[in-house]
């Protein structure tokens, strides 16, 4: 039997490549972004709790209730918006299943969605999968920001998303008022939907307010955000995350949802439910990633690699030009394989394997780990 690919041009992904590669050669990983210390105690011993007190069966298809209440205090209390926890938020099993539900939503085939470059590896399949076409920007290097002008220029008849990401993966840079008044401007008296990938909404570093789609209603009523819990909580094997739209829209996203999922784990519902009441439990999340972004930093600086600005996320980019000519794919795997040290090339997150000789780490790690893998990176 023979399948017509949906996605002839897709591999294995990149993350799975170099993570691979870091186990044959038993390097530090700082390729794939997942956290090698441990979650939170309390959050843990409160998803044990709701199992011996047999949350043990489906949650409701759109979430735990509780749970969603919760989040629709959040919401109010950091951007002013009022969120209706029943009609306009959903628990998806992760950040990535949601951008997907709400891809797979509102695209027809023939569809065109604009995407900007680099982009996290999900985004393209995604919208191919739908039989909808990606137009691709790239983001203005070094800086990775916004062409708007460009934006404008993409639009067409048939441009029905546009997807922006903020804080970003893989670069760390985040977007400013001003780019929201940019995407308004472009958007308004227009059909056009936004997706916003915000998985690292609370990673935003240096008190700089992070742009949430949120805080904007007349945005909101166009948009699907979606979040990720595992990614903010270190537990990114729990695949738990949610995503906030208008109700009429979110009904839509519902409707895919209940025959692809339709429910999540229900005792970690249960113990976000409680431990989100605590708003520190999400207030201090930005401090505690920033001292490791700077901790990492400040042992880079030794080496010969020449960071690029990082204001979120769980990654910084370096440029390498004082040490090699390579392509940056070759350089990952020599970084690998002869200093023990995995990271990604940022090629890989670009449709057109575009190579500014850039690699990003993840210091989403402990410091004995980091320091382990900048005592290699001083050798190179």
């Amino acid at each position: 039997m023979q399948i017509a690919s949906k996605l002839p041009d897709t591999g294995t992904t990149i993350f799975s490549v170099m993570s691979a590669l870091a186990a044959q050669h038993q390097a530090v990983n700082l390729g794939q972004g997942f956290p090698d210390y441990p979650m939170n105690e309390t959050l843990m011993a409160r998803v044990n709790e709701a199992m011996h007190a047999g949350f043990n069966q489906y949650a409701p298809m759109q979430g735990h209730l509780p749970l969603r209440e919760v989040l629709a205090e959040k919401v109010a209390f950091l951007y002013g918006t009022a969120i209706n926890p029943d009609t306009q938020i959903t628990i998806t099993p992760g950040g990535t299943y949601g951008i997907y539900t709400a891809l797979t939503t509102v695209l027809h085939p023939g569809d065109e969605v604009i995407v900007f470059q680099p982009a996290y590896d999900s985004y393209i399949p995604n919208i191919k999968v739908n039989g909808a076409v990606p137009v691709l920007i790239d983001l203005q290097f070094p800086d990775y920001k916004i062409d708007w002008n460009e934006v404008r220029r993409k639009i067409t008849p048939r441009t029905r998303m546009i997807m922006i990401n903020t804080p970003h993966n893989p670069t760390g840079a985040v977007l400013s008022a001003a780019d929201i008044e940019e995407l308004r401007a472009t958007v308004a008296g227009t059909g056009i939907f936004i997706l916003s990938d915000e998985v690292y909404e609370h990673l935003i570093y240096d008190n700089i307010p992070h742009q949430s789609i949120l805080r904007y209603p007349d945005l909101l009523e166009r948009s699907f955000v979606t979040f990720s819990f595992g990614k903010l909580y270190h537990c990114t094997g729990w695949k738990l995350g949610y995503c906030i739209s208008a109700p009429a829209l979110m009904q839509e996203f519902r409707k895919v949802h209940q025959y692809n999922c339709f429910s999540c784990h229900t005792p970690s519902q249960v113990a976000l439910a409680g431990f989100l009441k605590e708003k520190d439990s999400y207030l201090q999340l930005s401090g505690f990633m920033q001292a490791k972004r700077d901790y990492f930093a400040n042992l880079m600086s030794h080496t010969r690699f020449t960071p690029m600005p990082s204001h979120g996320s769980y990654f910084q980019c370096y440029q390498y030009h004082r040490i090699s000519e390579e392509g940056d794919a070759d350089f990952a795997v020599r970084l690998t394989k002869e200093f023990g040290v995995a990271t990604v090339p940022v090629s890989a997150f670009y449709q057109s394997g575009k190579d500014n000789r850039v690699v990003r780490f993840c210091f989403a790690k402990k410091e004995a780990t980091l320091e382990t893998a900048v005592e290699r990176l001083l050798k190179v």
